[in-house]
């Protein structure tokens, strides 16, 4: 079934067409929870609230292109995380100073597979994390997060500074580890 047709029963509260659906973005929404929640719980529950609230909220859309959904979706997605990191109070933005050293070796990054590079993106302070995926995955303009997050532009500009510092070092990190497997 198109997606325009899947959206359409969906409006119409076909069960069917709603497993459809959510058989056919699960695993993209849910890592995209993911990237935002640090555990698997949370991350799965944020994603079946989502799927409430596109479940609820069908009727208010209007199919344009696929792309067009799965931004409507991802926004949804986006908003249930954030909504979730405001209630649990976690979402501290960090000011823990990060070493200033980068790695020079411009290859390192691309000796990582995009499941490592997910796992370094979990690996980042909350407040970092957040504003790294706002920006970095997102799109989202400093502006955006600022008035998404409830924070000054200037806190966003920083905490995406600090995150990319400190993807680096995990980077180099991890490059270093391969060196020494790779030794033995």
């Amino acid at each position: 079934m198109e997606l325009k047709e899947l959206l359409k029963e969906c409006k119409n509260n076909r069960v069917s067409a709603q497993k459809c659906l959510f058989d056919t973005f699960a695993s993209n929404t849910f890592l995209l929870c993911r990237r935002y929640l640090k555990s698997d719980e949370d991350a799965e529950e944020m994603m079946f609230n989502g799927y409430l609230k596109i479940f609820k909220g069908a009727n208010q859309f209007n199919y344009s292109s696929e792309a067009a959904v799965w931004a409507w979706i991802k926004k949804i997605m986006v908003n249930e995380c954030l909504m979730h990191l405001r209630k649990k109070e976690t979402f501290l933005l960090s000011v823990d100073l990060v070493n200033e050293e980068q790695s020079n070796d411009e290859t390192a990054l691309e000796k990582l597979s995009a499941d490592e590079i997910y796992k370094l993106i979990t690996q980042l302070p909350i407040g970092y994390r957040t504003v790294f995926n706002l920006f970095a995955i997102e799109g989202y303009s400093h502006k955006e997060i600022s008035a998404t997050l409830n924070i000054t532009e200037g806190t966003s500009k920083s905490q995406l500074s600090k995150a990319k510092k400190m993807l680096q070092q995990l980077i180099s990190h991890n490059e270093n580890d391969y060196e020494k497997r790779d030794i033995r």
